[in-house]
C-alpha cells in the first residue's frame, strides 16, 4: 500500500464536502416542499464536516475528520434494520423467508387482498408493494415511481419507499416482542465493541402498544427525521462484522446464510435485503463488482465493503460522485 497515495485520498475526502446544508431540517423541508404528507415527525440534528476511516484486514489504515461525532445517517439505517431482521430470522421468529408476513404479524396491516400475500423476502427487498397508512404517512408519501400509479402484485415491482420500510420495522417489533434498538444493542453493537453514543429513533407518531407497554417503533431512515444517529467508528465496526459474514471473533452474531441472502440481487440488480450492490459496477464504477454498500442521503453517508481487497470504508458528507472518486484513489493506493 502506498502511504503517499493514501494521503492523497484522505486529502481528497477532506476537501470535497457536500453542498448539502449543515441545517438538515432545512434540507429536508426544502427537498420535499410542495409534496403532501411530508411533515417532519422525528428528531433531526445539524450535520458535521467530512469524516471517515478506512480499514484493511480489520485494522485502521487511514482516518480523517471527527470520526466520533454522532450524526444522522439516513438510509444507512436500513442496512442495520436488515441485520436486526437477520438476528430475528436466526432465532426462528420469521419462519421461512417466503412465508407471508401476516402469518405471524396480526395487527391489521396485512389483512387486505393487496397486502396479504407479502412475504418477508419481498419486505426486505423493497418489492412488497404494501399499501396503507402508517404513523400518519400513507405509502403514497414515498411512492417514488409515481404517486398515483396502480400497485403491482407483491414481488414483481421494486420501489424504494420509507413507509414500507417503517412497516418492516414495525413487523419486526411485533415478532421480536422488544424494541429494536434494544435488540441491536444486545445482539450486535455491544458484542462488536461499539460505543454507547448511538441512538435509533422513531417518530413522535410511531408509539405502539406492546404487551401492555407503550413502545416506539423506529424508522428505517431520516426522510421525516429519526433513524439511526451514530458515529463513523461504530459504522466501521458494523461494516467489519458484515465483511466477516456476521462473525465477530468466535461468535456468529448474524447467520452467515442471512448475509448471503442479504447481499444477493433482487429483481433490482443493485439491491439485496436493504443493502446496495454493485452489480455490473452500476452503483460505483470505481469499486469492484463484489462491493456491498450501506447508503444514505444520496451517498453522503456511506459504508463500503470490498471483499476483493478486504477493505471497509466509512465516508460522511461527500456527494456520490466524490465517493466514487475517493474509492478510486483508495484502490490506487492499495494496489501499490
Amino acid at each position: 500500500m502506498s502511504s503517499a497515495l493514501l494521503t492523497e485520498a484522505v486529502d481528497y475526502a477532506e476537501s470535497h464536502e457536500t453542498a448539502m446544508p449543515v441545517d438538515l431540517r432545512q434540507y429536508l423541508t426544502d427537498r420535499f416542499a410542495g409534496l403532501e404528507h411530508q411533515e417532519l415527525v422525528g428528531p433531526i440534528r445539524p450535520r458535521g464536516r467530512p469524516n471517515g476511516l478506512l480499514l484493511r484486514h480489520g485494522y485502521i489504515v487511514a482516518e480523517w475528520g471527527d470520526t466520533e461525532r454522532v450524526d444522522m445517517t439516513f438510509s444507512v439505517t436500513k442496512s442495520y434494520l436488515a441485520t436486526v431482521a437477520g438476528v430475528a430470522w436466526g432465532r426462528g421468529l420469521l419462519g421461512d423467508l417466503d412465508d407471508p408476513v401476516g402469518n405471524r404479524v396480526r395487527d391489521g396491516g396485512y389483512d387486505s387482498p393487496q397486502n396479504a400475500p407479502i412475504t418477508w423476502r419481498q419486505t426486505f427487498q423493497q418489492t412488497s408493494e404494501w399499501e396503507g397508512t402508517l404513523f400518519g404517512k400513507p405509502d403514497q408519501a414515498d411512492r417514488r415511481e409515481g404517486v398515483d400509479r396502480t400497485l403491482e402484485a407483491p414481488g414483481t415491482f421494486w420501489e424504494y419507499n420509507d413507509v414500507r420500510v417503517n412497516r418492516a420495522a414495525l413487523s419486526l417489533l411485533r415478532v421480536s416482542r422488544e424494541p429494536l434498538p434494544q435488540v441491536l444493542k444486545r445482539e450486535i453493537m455491544d458484542p462488536i465493541g461499539a460505543s454507547d453514543t448511538w441512538a435509533w429513533h422513531g417518530y413522535e407518531t410511531s408509539w405502539v402498544e406492546l404487551d401492555g407497554d407503550s413502545v416506539q417503533s423506529v424508522s428505517g431512515g431520516g426522510h421525516w427525521g429519526g433513524g439511526l444517529f451514530i458515529h463513523s467508528r461504530d459504522h466501521a465496526r458494523f461494516g467489519l462484522l458484515i465483511s466477516r459474514d456476521g462473525r465477530w471473533g468466535d461468535r456468529q452474531l448474524v447467520p452467515s446464510e442471512w448475509i448471503r441472502e442479504a447481499t444477493t440481487p433482487s429483481i433490482e440488480p443493485t439491491y439485496g435485503f436493504m443493502w446496495w450492490l454493485n452489480t455490473d459496477q452500476a452503483r460505483f464504477p470505481s469499486a469492484p463488482e463484489s462491493s456491498v454498500f450501506a447508503l444514505g442521503a444520496a451517498s453522503t453517508s456511506t459504508i463500503w465493503i470490498d471483499p476483493d481487497h478486504d477493505l471497509v470504508m466509512v465516508s460522511r458528507w461527500l456527494d456520490g460522485p466524490d465517493v466514487d472518486e475517493l474509492i478510486r484513489l483508495i484502490l490506487a493506493a492499495v494496489s501499490r
